[in-house]
Formats: C-alpha cells, sequence, structure tokens
C-alpha cells in the first residue's frame, strides 16, 4: 500500500454564475468576522463588479506584490495577524493564491480563494509554489489543511484574458502525462490513486473534447457549457488529481522541465502552463513517446501552446543550462523510472523538439 495522504477537496466548493453573492452568508456562518482582501491589482478590477459589499464584516484590503515569495508570505502573514483577522480571501490568479495559502497557514487563519483566471490548479490545491526574490521558482509547500471556500465566479474567468486559459489548458493536460508516468507502473495502485489516475485521464479527455470549443467562446465572452466544463477541468479536476494521488499525482517530468526553465530570464515572460506544456512533450520524448508527440503537436498549434523553446522566446543556448537544472537531485522528473534521467537524456530530447520543428538554433 502506497503511504500517501488524500487532501481531495476544499471544505466547500461552489462554481456558478452568482456564487460570490453567497460570500457574506458563508463567512457568517462559519463565525468569521475579520477579513483581509490581498489580491493584484488586474485581478481585484477584474472581480470588483461581482464582489459584494460585506456589510456585516469587517474588512481590511491589501495588493500583493506581483510574485509568491518567502518575503512576500511573511508580509501578507504579518497584516493578517497585526489586523487580528479570521480569514484571509485572495482575489486572483495562482501566484496571489498561493500567497494567500502559504499566509493562512503561517497566521493560522482560514483561506478563502476567489479566483480570476482559469490558468492552473491552485484555486483547490493545499500547496504553494514558491520563487526567489529573482523570479526562480525554488520549492513548493504542502500545507496539512485544504482551502476553507473556493468560490468560482465564471463570468470573471471568461473575461480574463485568452492566453492565460490556453496555458491553463496546457498545465491540465500535464496532470494526465504526469500521473500516468507513475501511477500506471504500479502494480496494486490503491483506491485514492486509482481516483487520481481516473481523474488524471479525465483532464486530457476534457481538454481534447472542449478546450478548442471554450477558447473559442471566451474570445467572444460567453459562459458556455464548454468554457465552464474547461474551467472546472483546469481548476477541480486538475486539483483532484493531486488531492487523491499525493506525490503520485502533482509533478514529473514536465514540471521539472518548467522548472529548469526558470533559470533562463526569457523564460520569466512565459506563462507557467506553457512551459509545462512544452515540458509534456521532452517527458514524452524521454518516455520514448515520440507516436504521442504527433498527436499532440497538432492540437497546440490549434489551442496556441508552444512546441519548442523559439515558440516560448528562449534562446537555444539555454538547452544544457536548462537540462542541468531540471534534472537536479530533488526534481520529480526522477519520478519517472526507476533510475535517475540525466541532463543529457533532457538537453537531447530538447534538440530534438527544435530540429523536428526546423527551427534553427
Amino acid at each position: 500500500m502506497e503511504d500517501i495522504i488524500i487532501r481531495g477537496a476544499p471544505t466547500e466548493y461552489v462554481c456558478k454564475s452568482g456564487a460570490l453573492d453567497e460570500l457574506e452568508d458563508k463567512l457568517v456562518s462559519r463565525n468569521i468576522k475579520r477579513v483581509l482582501i490581498v489580491s493584484g491589482v488586474k485581478s481585484w478590477y477584474a472581480a470588483r463588479y461581482y464582489f459584494p459589499s460585506l456589510k456585516s464584516i469587517h474588512v481590511s484590503q491589501v495588493f500583493y506584490k506581483g510574485q509568491c515569495t518567502v518575503t512576500e508570505i511573511s508580509r501578507v502573514a504579518a497584516l493578517a495577524q497585526s489586523h487580528s483577522v479570521d480569514a484571509i480571501i485572495g482575489v486572483g490568479g495562482g501566484k496571489v493564491l498561493d500567497v494567500v495559502k502559504a499566509a493562512a497557514y503561517t497566521s493560522e487563519t482560514k483561506a478563502i480563494l476567489i479566483p480570476t483566471l482559469a490558468s492552473n490548479c491552485a484555486p483547490w490545491t493545499p500547496l504553494s509554489v514558491i520563487y526567489s526574490d529573482e523570479g526562480m521558482m525554488t520549492h513548493y509547500d504542502v500545507y496539512p489543511m485544504s482551502v476553507d471556500i473556493l468560490l468560482v465566479e465564471p463570468r470573471i474567468l471568461v473575461e480574463a484574458p485568452i492566453p492565460l486559459l490556453v496555458a491553463g489548458i496546457g498545465d491540465t493536460l500535464a496532470k494526465w502525462y504526469e500521473a500516468d508516468v507513475q501511477i500506471s507502473k504500479l502494480s496494486n495502485p490503491s483506491v485514492a490513486l486509482k481516483v487520481a489516475h481516473h481523474t488524471a485521464r479525465l483532464c486530457a479527455e476534457e481538454m481534447f473534447e472542449h478546450a478548442e470549443e471554450a477558447i473559442d467562446d471566451a474570445k467572444e465572452a460567453k459562459v458556455s457549457n464548454a468554457f465552464v466544463k474547461v474551467i472546472e477541468s483546469i481548476i477541480m479536476l486538475g486539483g483532484m488529481v493531486g488531492g487523491f494521488g499525493d506525490r503520485y499525482g502533482r509533478v514529473a517530468g514536465a514540471h521539472s522541465i518548467h522548472n529548469g526553465m526558470t533559470i533562463a530570464p526569457e523564460s520569466h515572460k512565459a506563462l507557467h502552463g506553457n512551459k509545462v506544456a512544452y515540458g509534456i512533450l521532452v517527458q514524452l520524448l524521454l518516455e520514448q513517446k515520440e507516436s504521442e508527440v504527433e498527436r499532440l503537436c497538432p492540437f497546440y498549434q490549434k489551442l496556441g501552446l508552444p512546441t519548442s523553446l523559439y515558440d516560448l522566446n528562449i534562446p537555444s543556448r539555454w538547452i544544457d543550462v536548462i537540462a542541468q537544472q531540471s534534472t537536479r537531485n530533488e526534481e520529480s522528473i526522477h519520478h519517472m523510472r526507476s533510475e535517475k534521467i540525466t541532463a543529457t537524456e533532457v538537453a537531447q530530447a530538447m534538440r530534438h523538439l527544435e530540429s523536428r520543428l526546423l527551427v534553427k538554433p
């Protein structure tokens, strides 16, 4: 029996138009009287029209400083403690929500999340990805409790920039490939891991079926069936894979390649999900599944996902450095097989992707 811890879902999750109208009642029912709202400037602008007036709740508000760092987490946690709040409400994208989850854990308060983007599963997962002050990913922290309330207002998400939705689709596709490479090799997976494996497969199936239509509908700000299926797959299904699969369902090769790329300054302008989507292709080549790469690339190109470093505006001179960084001993790429994956193998796979697309280094 695999030694895993299941943190499958937030205590309460609502996804529907008008979800935020219920916020005050949910706070009152939990005896939450004082809150700190943390958001980005753009994310607050996106959400403010739908955000209710909290008449019986004492509200403090602060804008975060753009990155999920130890420094920023400490700052927000200190604010929560100085204001004696009962909960921190995060309004924004993945980095804002990661700061709030970390600060809530540090300050021993509840975390309430309201995403303004469907760019990853950060609203669902009880973990935060931590970056250095220079923007390089350093590690991620997993918390002993899940988010208390997650409210998704599709009308906010449908107005978000299309590239962020596309990146969310890329990040969610990785759930299948990274979970499958780990869980499929287990001879007798537990029921929880079967749930994670099945959910990961659903992530890919929903994307293949609905992603193109969802993107088209989002371009028209249309909250369609396809759009809702895709955002729930990104947030809920994506979060459930790690929630039930624990270390077998979170990250493998694709995210290690993403982490390696953060060493290149040019990568900081590329979206997380786009870098992970590229990492899927590298992982598949390491698994010797070139036929799946051939199947994915036309799909990527339809959606606008990158199939090369060139598409990410990362010079190919970084390949060897990225390969070294992505195969550090602590990286999850080594979960793919029993023997270590080498930097030479990763660099070879990356060069193969560049050459197959006839892109000159």
